[in-house]
């Protein structure tokens, strides 16, 4: 058995994949446009996209974007090795987004930060304390 992490983007799926790849550190792995397949109303909507970040399968695609809902109570928690890492890609995935709780440290961890990233893609970002 495998778990996945399948995002829906409304037109951008391929912008935030190579976005991901670049500041995440990721790997596309795939990725397949309509373009690919019998005449299709959007040849440049990605139809099936995947890649690995941090030893995790990502996939995503497109939907039309009169279909198209940001992510509304799942987030992708990133934990990250150090807190200038956690500064780095919050920076990254904060420019053009949403902000709800920014990056500050707390009582379980050195950096901690929630925001909505400018595809519409919910993360948390974590770098713990010591145990």
């Amino acid at each position: 058995m495998r778990l996945y992490t399948h995002l829906n983007f409304g037109g951008n799926c391929e912008e935030a994949f190579r976005f991901y790849e670049r500041h995440l550190g990721g790997q596309i792995t795939m990725m397949m446009k309509a373009r690919d397949l019998p005449p299709s109303a959007s040849a440049d909507a990605v139809i099936h996209a995947r890649m690995t970040v941090a030893g995790v399968e990502l996939i995503g695609n497109d939907v039309p974007a009169d279909h198209f809902k940001p992510i509304r109570s799942s987030y992708l928690y990133l934990a990250v090795d150090s807190a200038e890492a956690a500064d780095t890609i919050y920076a990254a995935l904060a420019e053009g987004g949403e902000v709800s709780m920014p990056i500050a440290g707390t009582f379980f961890a050195s950096r901690f930060a929630q925001l909505r990233d400018r595809f519409g893609t919910l993360w948390t970002i974590l770098h713990e304390l010591p145990r």
